[in-house]
């Protein structure tokens, strides 16, 4: 399939999906949301893909919404309320299915993260950041606010980091978004940042795709349900993993080889 606003590799089990809008930081513009609704569609219905690498192109990963773009469809009378909020919403939607997907999804963070491109960073289950990165949500200074990404922002840091860094149109540095928890490690260049993401991938591709999904659904819920429902949903996905890929994977620690499943890639 083709896209016009990102670049999209598929090696083995990895799809590497590249934000494509260099000349304007990447940018979120409609198509390119609506494109990335549609390669994560991809990734869920392809049983081969096990792991999601996020990424921009030209040294940045999102500079968030095309605010130039907004302004262009509003003086073009394009822009009404209701067209407006339902743009709006296909973000949301999108980050939805993001946060939804029961595979490994990573975000390789450089230069500019800013608005919406903090949304896509905060559905990922692994974020690495360059030290020189930015990543900050600007939306109130030029009078927007974070409609879509606030949710998954708390989710990410805790509702009083989200609080101060949502509301007062913050920009962390990537030792700052390392402290507060919106990435995981730091790379001090291009090139670690490539060899972390490598190491990554190859740690989701030692677990197993079902256990996977399951660990990520249950992660998810856990946040919202009581906690002895939860528990009890647990229990009996314990059993149906212990009749499942545990049986692979008991009898491979067993016999001392690697499950079936595992996989290992050289290189990003």
């Amino acid at each position: 399939m083709g896209y016009e606003t990102l670049i999209v590799d598929r090696d083995g089990p990895v799809m590497k999906v590249t934000l494509n809008r260099p000349s304007v930081r990447n940018a979120l513009s409609p198509a390119m949301v609506g494109e990335l609704a549609e390669a994560f569609q991809h990734a869920r219905e392809d049983a081969e893909v096990r792991v999601v690498v996020l990424m921009g192109a030209g040294g940045n990963f999102c500079a968030g919404g095309d605010l130039k773009g907004m302004e262009e469809r509003g003086s073009s009378g394009n822009g009404g309320s209701e067209a407006t909020a339902t743009s709006n919403r296909r973000f949301g939607a999108l980050l939805e299915t993001a946060d939804s997907l029961p595979k490994a999804v990573i975000a390789l963070i450089e230069g500019a993260t800013m608005g919406g491109g903090v949304g896509l960073l905060a559905i990922s289950d692994w974020a690495i950041a360059d030290k020189a990165a930015q990543i900050g949500t600007p939306e109130v200074m030029v009078g927007l606010i974070p409609a879509q990404i606030a949710p998954f922002v708390v989710k990410r840091i805790g509702y009083t980091q989200a609080r101060r860094m949502a509301t007062y149109g913050l920009r962390f540095s990537a030792d700052d978004a390392l402290r507060v928890g919106l990435v995981h490690e730091l790379a001090d260049n291009h090139g670690e940042l490539m060899v972390k993401g490598a190491a990554a991938i190859n740690q989701c591709l030692r677990c197993s795709p079902e256990a996977v999904a399951e660990t990520k659904r249950l992660v998810r819920v856990s946040q919202a349900e009581p906690l002895g429902p939860m528990l009890d949903a647990a229990s009996r996905s314990f059993a149906a993993a212990l009749a499942g890929d545990a049986r692979e994977g008991i009898r491979a620690f067993i016999e001392k080889r690697k499950p079936a499943w595992m996989k290992k890639i050289e290189r990003l």
